[in-house]
């Protein structure tokens, strides 16, 4: 079950096929296969025994691959983090993991100091060209349940958590992948334009388990992506929302040819209807929507490229709107605050449980068992399931507006805003109110050139939301705060309102 050993296997089958490209230098499957052994072979000697974490704090590089491949041909487990964290929030992440060695890029090489205890190691320094010199070693066997990846949640509010996520998990949500999203081989291309740190490392794992080239990109720049796509064969790739709104909307897109592009996959948030209604006019149906968590990545619900494309479909905005049906192999239920099922139609919280849910958080066992009581992984997510089982998310819980009495649920009210064709973004919070409890407030990014005023935003609301929905206030804004991944922190919206939420 060792996910390197199976890697290693698929080198033997494709030597020469190109495993990861970046910045035109190109690395065949069994090259990889030879410096991710020999990095395990001087991993296991260097990083305190069977199971020990080892940081991966890079941007995106070649290296991350046979690193996170090094570790588990070690049977270590990988704690990649995003780049773009702050050097105490990373410093943070090493303590609570206990970890010893922590590989950065050289540009992140002065953000972690070496000490007692703890070796940093640059890939751009000699000390890495020392480990690549070990002699390799065959993975060891490794039990499913060895942990394999720690998930550090985005944090927008206290400190993250680390999510376990096994040998295990990572296998059932690759094999999810398989079943439910693509046929994928080694004519497959997995294009990383989005943090390997996150969902585009999660899955370059189904891909790299089939032979697919990886094409490394820094960072996300439309221009790159289009080339990239108009060079490579069958090319799928993971992207935040916001990240296929920049594409669509950039001015590559607009002269770009997609005949090589197979499927984008977009998640981590939900996608407001006209957004994704511009995405499949330009693309066409080569988009596939995923609902997961770090505590079970990538895997809950998901709605299928064909579902996107059936607009005859007597429910079509419905579907567009929703989150799709439970994946492969995975329950997915509706539940109220005694976690009593909820029937059909009716609005509770998001449980799930599969071989993809997590093993637990890192050494906090109090929210482990809070969080996986029952043996169902409590989401934290609103949302409410159909007879059919199409699940459609409301908000996260703590988002949750209860104004009068009446549950109102942001994301509603910004799909309307969204519908001005002078609106880019909207973001809706509550601000409490001494009469009901509290209000609706609305932060508006209007499009670059654009006129938009709070009557016509009014107007729009009262045809389509009911009046006790309406936002009692817009302020408009340059941009909404967004954290690593793309999501709006709706915290720090509200901290713009002032204290206790006042103006």
């Amino acid at each position: 079950m060792n996910i390197a050993a199976q890697v290693l296997e698929v080198a033997r089958r494709f030597p020469e096929r190109p495993a990861i490209t970046a910045d035109s230098a190109t690395l065949t499957y069994a090259q990889l296969a030879s410096r991710a052994a020999r990095l395990g072979a001087a991993l296991r000697a260097r990083s305190g025994g069977s199971g020990a974490r080892v940081v991966l704090y890079l941007e995106n590089c070649p290296e991350f691959f046979e690193i996170l491949l090094g570790c588990w041909s070690a049977g270590l487990c990988a704690v990649p983090v995003n780049a773009r964290l702050h050097p105490k929030e990373v410093a943070w992440i090493v303590e609570k993991t206990k970890s010893r060695l922590v590989f950065v890029t050289p540009a992140l090489a002065d953000a972690v100091a070496s000490g007692p205890g703890l070796t940093v190691i640059s890939t751009g320094g000699s000390d890495y060209q020392a480990l690549l010199a070990a002699e390799p070693i065959v993975p060891p066997p490794a039990a499913a349940d060895d942990p394999a990846w720690v998930f550090f949640t985005s944090g927008t509010t206290g400190r993250p958590k680390g999510a376990v996520l096994t040998h295990r998990n990572l296998m059932s949500m690759s094999h999810a992948y398989y079943a439910d999203i693509d046929f994928i081989d080694e004519h497959d291309t997995d294009l990383h334009a989005a943090p390997l740190s996150h969902g585009s490392g999660l899955y370059a794992i189904p891909h790299l388990l089939k032979g697919s080239h990886q094409v490394v990109l820094g960072g996300f720049e439309a221009a790159r992506v289009c080339d990239a796509i108009a060079q490579h064969e069958n090319v799928s790739f993971f992207a935040a929302p916001t990240m296929v709104t920049r594409l669509v909307q950039s001015e590559a897109a607009r002269t770009a040819g997609f005949a090589n592009l197979k499927t984008i996959i977009y998640g981590g948030a939900p996608m407001y209807v006209a957004d994704l209604k511009r995405a499949l006019a330009l693309f066409g149906p080569r988009l596939y929507q995923l609902f997961g968590q770090g505590e079970s990545p990538m895997t809950i619900t998901g709605l299928s490229k064909q579902l996107h494309a059936a607009a005859d479909h007597p429910r079509y905005e419905t579907l567009l709107a929703s989150c799709g049906y439970a994946r492969t192999g995975v329950e997915v239920k509706i539940v109220d605050e005694q976690d009593r099922e909820l029937p059909p139609g009716e609005v509770g919280e998001v449980m799930t449980r599969s071989e993809a849910v997590m093993q637990g958080y890192l050494d906090e066992p109090a929210a482990t068992a809070e969080t996986l009581r029952g043996g169902w992984l409590h989401t934290g997510d609103v949302g409410s399931m159909d007879a059919d089982g199409l699940l459609t998310l409301r908000d996260r819980s703590k988002d949750l507006i209860i104004s009068g009495g009446s549950n109102i649920y942001p994301r509603e009210i910004e799909e309307v805003l969204l519908r001005h064709p002078g609106v880019l973004e909207a973001a809706v919070v509550g601000r409490p109110h001494r009469e009901w409890g509290e209000e609706v407030i609305a932060f508006v990014v209007a499009r670059p050139g654009a006129s938009v005023s709070q009557a016509a935003l009014d107007a729009i609301c009262l045809d389509n939301i009911a009046r006790y929905k309406r936002p009692r206030e817009y302020r408009f804004v340059d941009a909404l705060p967004k954290n690593n991944y793309g999501k709006v922190l709706k915290t720090e919206l509200r901290h713009k309102l002032g204290e206790n939420g006042k103006p």
